[in-house]
């Protein structure tokens, strides 16, 4: 009895596991979304405008040929929900992961050499900090969009999205990183590993990198909702994917313009999927943050 209880406290809880069954389920539709949507939103002759504004299904007036009704263009809803979370997730995992290669890498080196490089990497932290994120990716995003021809900002806005919304977010993984490597420099195993000689990369990647990823992994995953969250406010405000290739902000965008005329739909139903996205992974992320805390781990 005694084992089944610690079992029983071991396992996350029941909000956590539904988070989870959730999020997979979403990346299985993402990746499954050329074989699992009834068309190609991003093909134009796959949809018709005798089909635009027809309501959902469970509305008088809907088409069992389309679920969640259609839009403005005569899109599936379905096709182009399943299609804009695609890209929302995709630019959410990149920016993160674009963000916390930049933080490791510079807070690791700034834990770990100190002095002059230590100052210089700070200072810049404390620079871009100051400013709010989504007023810099604003600007980078405008900046790249004017410089760049019409034909392809289709191409590059999803990389302008996720540098744009990385710049400010590696100085969050920067600062952890360099606080707890400056914890394992004073360890009798990074003292041991620079007497014999090892080099200074391979003392940071071999020895100190992987006693900081747990860290490193948290912060990911509670970013991630926030990522998504920027890239959506971008693409709402007319700075993010374009309407031809649509993100969840964009569909937001365009259904905002019809909210009030009775086409409700175009607006709630991709506003719907994103909240339970940002949920599930913010209530994934609360679960791992304390999960890995030092003191409740005590407890």
């Amino acid at each position: 009895m005694a084992t089944q209880a610690r079992l029983l406290h071991r396992l996350p809880p029941i909000s956590v596991m539904i988070a989870c069954l959730v999020l997979a389920i979403m990346l299985v539709l993402v990746i499954f979304a050329p074989m699992i949507a009834p068309m190609d939103p991003r093909d134009v002759s796959s949809y018709s405008l005798m089909d635009m504004e027809i309501p959902p299904i469970f509305m008088e007036g809907g088409d069992p040929r389309f679920l969640l009704g259609t839009d403005n263009q005569g899109r599936d809803l379905v096709s182009v929900i399943l299609f804009g979370l695609r890209i929302s997730i995709l630019i959410g995992i990149g920016a993160v992961l674009f963000a916390a290669a930049v933080g490791v890498a510079l807070g690791l080196i700034a834990g770990f050499f100190g002095g002059l490089v230590d100052s210089v990497v700070m200072r810049l932290a404390d620079i871009l900090v100051s400013f709010p994120t989504i007023l810099v990716a604003l600007l980078i995003s405008g900046i790249a969009r004017a410089q760049l021809h019409a034909d392809t900002v289709l191409t590059w806005a999803p990389l302008i999205l996720i540098f744009a919304i990385a710049i400010n977010e590696w100085v969050q993984y920067a600062r952890t990183v360099r606080a707890s490597s400056m914890v394992e420099i004073s360890r009798d195993y990074v003292r041991a590993a620079k007497v014999i000689g090892l080099p200074p990369r391979r003392i940071m990647l071999r020895h100190i990198l992987p006693n900081v990823m747990s860290s490193v992994m948290v912060i990911a995953t509670i970013n991630l909702a926030g990522a998504i969250l920027t890239e959506a406010t971008l693409s709402f405000l007319g700075a993010g994917m374009p309407p031809t290739y649509p993100s969840l902000g964009t569909l937001i965008r365009i259904g905002n313009q019809f909210l009030f005329s009775g086409l409700w739909w175009i607006a709630v139903m991709p506003a719907t999927v994103l909240v339970i996205l940002v949920l599930a992974v913010n209530i994934i992320g609360d679960y791992l943050r304390d999960r890995f805390n030092p003191k409740l781990m005590a407890r």
